[in-house]
């Protein structure tokens, strides 16, 4: 009795101090910095396309390259956390999140040497995304082969 009087005026002493989370916030930043972030991979696409004068397959592939190198340099230097406390999933959806958590476990794991280190630890994080990206692409490329999409 005493003690469920005690958690009861914990519980309410901790919903009174806790801070109010603005999810209908985070969701316009995150949706504004990922289409940001589409805008910025558009432009690095028709930049490669036309400075260069490659294909536009060609130029996707030096596109994510490029925001791969972005998203580790920030992480190396040490700012894509603060900037992802503000962007939310805006900047962990796309490819930049993949690059944030492979640079960020490298670079936590380095001192432990290549093979216990970095070769073990490497792909924490980043092992789930290959994992179920690769079953859900086979999952669905079953559906596609059952209805009739093919090859």
């Amino acid at each position: 009795m005493v003690i469920k009087m005690v958690n009861k005026k914990y519980e309410k002493v901790v919903s009174q101090h806790k801070p109010k989370e603005e999810r209908g916030m985070h969701a316009v930043i995150a949706f504004i910095v990922g289409g940001l972030v589409g805008v910025l991979g558009e432009i690095l696409i028709q930049v490669f396309c036309q400075k260069f004068h490659i294909s536009r397959s060609e130029a996707s592939v030096f596109m994510m390259i490029t925001l791969i190198f972005i998203a580790s340099l920030c992480t190396a230097l040490g700012f894509f956390d603060n900037l992802v406390n503000f962007a939310r999933c805006g900047l962990l959806i796309p490819i930049t999140g993949f690059a944030h958590s492979m640079t960020s476990a490298a670079i936590d794991y380095r001192k432990e040497g290549p093979i216990f280190g970095l070769g073990s630890n490497i792909f924490k994080l980043a092992g789930s995304v290959i994992l179920y990206g690769v079953v859900s692409a086979w999952f669905f490329g079953i559906i596609r082969l059952l209805i009739g999409g093919g090859a």
